[in-house]
C-alpha cells in the first residue's frame, strides 16, 4: 500500500474536525437532550462548567420537570394528589430541599465506602471540611490540605516552632490557627502572619472557631476574645460563663455560644460584651464539643458522658437529650442548612447518625476491617473499605478496637464525612445511595 499523501492527511485532518466536534460548540437543542439523560446531582455540576451549559440546563424545564415530580411525590405521599401552580416552589429551594433529602437517605440508609490514608507522620486530632477540601492538623508541627476527590495533599501549613497548635478553620482564602496564646493566619499561598503579641490579651486559649472577618477565641477564664482578622485588634472580650469555655459555636446570626465541663452554655452576640442566656437541662453535664444550626436555630452539645443534648434558642429550652454512648463524645456535627441528620463521634469509635428532630439514632457505623483496594495517591498509599452498620442488638464490645479508633474530630460534607482518630490517618466516608 502506497503512503498517504499530503492531500489525504489533510482531507483526514478535515474530516477529524468535523466528526470530533467540541463540546461547547453543540447547540442549546442538542445540549438539552444530552442533558436529559443525567440525574440530578450531574445536572448541577454540570451548570458550573462554563455559561453555556449553565444557560442550557437553568434556561430549560430539564431543572423545573425534577422539581414539579418531587412536589408531586410529596403531595401524594400527604394524601393529596394535585400540585397546584400556588403550591410550587421557588427552583433553587426546591433544588436544595431535594438536595438534603438524598443526603439524610444516604447517610442513614446508602451503602458506605471509606477511604483511609496516613495524612501524618505523628498524628491528626481534628479536622475541618468545605469547599471539596479537608485540612487536618494538630500532633505534629504541620497542618494539611487534602482534596476530597484525590487525597492529594494541595498545600502544607508549618506551625511556628515550640507552640502548640490548639485549634484551627479555614476559609477559601486563608488558614486561622491557635496557635499557643497566638492567633495565626496562613494565606493560600502558604505566607504566614502572626497578630500582635498585645493584642493576644488571653491567658489560656482552649478553643477557637472563625467566621469571616472575626475569630473566637475561648478562654480558661470563662470568656470569648473576638479578633478582627483584618485590622488584627482584640475588638470586644464577652464574659460568657463562670468557668472555663471549653467548647464554642460562631453562627452566621452573629451568635456565639460557649460550653464548659461545668454543663453550662452561655449566649452572646458578636456585637455585646455580656452573656444574654444561660442554656442548661437538668441533667447536663461536661459540654465537650457543640454545633449550632442557624436555620433551624438548634444547638447541639455533646458531654463526656456519651450524651447528646439539643436546645431550641427561639424558647431557650430543651428539645431532646440522647445518651448514644456509654462514654465520652468528642465530635458532632451537621451539613450546613441541612435539619434532619446530625453526625456524631467519640471514644467509642462508632459513627452514629442521629435525627436533628428527636434525637433518635438512625444509624451507626464502623469500617470492615476487609481490604478491599489499595491504591498509589500523591500522599501514598490509599486503602478501600466496605463501611458496615451495626444492628441495635450488636455489643459494641465485641467489635474489634482496629474497626473502631477513637473519632476525636469529624466534619460534614454532602453525602460524606471525614474522620480523625488522633493517629495518622485520615479516613473519609462516602454514603451512596
Amino acid at each position: 500500500m502506497a503512503p498517504p499523501t499530503v492531500a489525504d492527511r489533510s482531507s483526514a485532518r478535515r474530516r477529524s474536525n468535523i466528526d470530533a466536534k467540541p463540546v461547547y460548540s453543540l447547540s442549546h437543542d442538542i445540549l438539552c437532550i444530552i442533558f436529559s439523560f443525567l440525574d440530578l446531582f450531574d445536572l448541577v455540576r454540570c451548570s458550573v462548567v462554563c455559561k453555556s451549559w449553565n444557560n442550557a440546563i437553568f434556561n430549560s424545564e430539564l431543572l423545573r420537570t425534577f422539581c414539579m415530580k418531587h412536589q408531586k411525590q410529596e403531595m401524594e405521599s400527604s394524601s393529596s394528589f394535585e400540585v397546584s401552580a400556588s403550591s410550587e416552589k421557588p427552583l433553587l429551594e426546591c433544588l436544595e430541599e431535594i438536595a438534603m433529602e438524598r443526603h439524610k437517605l444516604a447517610l442513614e440508609e446508602g451503602r458506605i465506602r471509606v477511604s483511609q490514608w496516613m495524612g501524618h507522620s505523628v498524628r491528626a486530632e481534628q479536622c475541618r471540611m468545605k469547599m471539596g477540601l479537608i485540612l487536618t492538623g494538630v500532633g505534629d508541627k504541620v497542618m494539611r490540605l487534602w482534596s476530597s476527590e484525590n487525597f492529594r495533599c494541595l498545600e502544607e501549613y508549618s506551625i511556628p516552632e515550640k507552640l502548640p497548635l490548639i485549634d484551627f478553620d479555614f476559609d477559601e482564602s486563608k488558614i486561622v490557627g491557635l496557635v499557643g496564646r497566638n492567633l495565626c493566619i496562613w494565606s493560600r499561598s502558604g505566607k504566614r502572619s502572626i497578630f500582635p503579641s498585645r493584642e493576644c490579651t488571653f491567658v489560656e486559649g482552649s478553643c477557637m472557631r472563625y467566621f469571616d472577618p472575626e475569630a473566637v477565641v475561648g478562654c480558661g477564664d470563662g470568656t470569648a476574645h473576638v479578633f478582627d482578622m483584618y485590622s488584627r485588634r482584640c475588638s470586644r472580650i464577652v464574659r460568657m460563663l463562670p468557668g472555663p469555655v471549653t467548647c464554642l459555636c460562631v453562627g452566621d446570626d452573629q451568635l456565639i455560644l460557649g460550653g464548659s465541663l461545668h454543663g453550662n452554655i452561655g449566649v452572646s452576640g458578636l456585637r455585646s460584651d455580656q452573656r444574654v442566656a444561660m442554656l442548661r437541662s437538668r441533667n447536663t453535664i461536661g459540654i465537650k464539643t457543640m454545633c449550632y444550626n442557624a436555620s433551624s436555630h438548634l444547638v447541639f452539645a455533646g458531654s463526656t458522658a456519651g450524651h447528646v443534648y439539643c436546645w431550641d434558642l427561639r424558647t431557650m429550652k430543651p428539645l431532646w437529650e440522647s445518651r448514644v454512648s456509654p462514654n465520652v463524645v468528642y465530635s458532632l456535627r451537621h451539613l450546613q442548612n441541612d435539619r434532619s441528620s446530625l453526625a456524631v463521634g467519640g471514644i467509642d469509635g462508632i459513627l452514629r447518625i442521629l435525627d436533628q428532630n428527636t434525637g433518635t439514632v438512625r444509624s451507626g457505623c464502623i469500617m470492615d476491617s476487609r481490604l478491599l483496594s489499595t491504591y498509589q495517591s500523591g500522599v501514598g498509599v490509599v486503602e478501600e473499605r466496605i463501611g458496615n452498620r451495626l444492628s441495635d442488638e450488636t455489643p459494641i464490645d465485641a467489635i474489634h478496637r482496629r474497626s473502631r479508633p477513637p473519632i476525636t474530630s469529624l466534619a460534614v460534607g454532602m453525602n460524606k464525612i471525614v474522620t480523625t482518630h488522633n493517629d495518622k490517618f485520615i479516613r473519609l466516608w462516602k454514603f451512596r445511595n
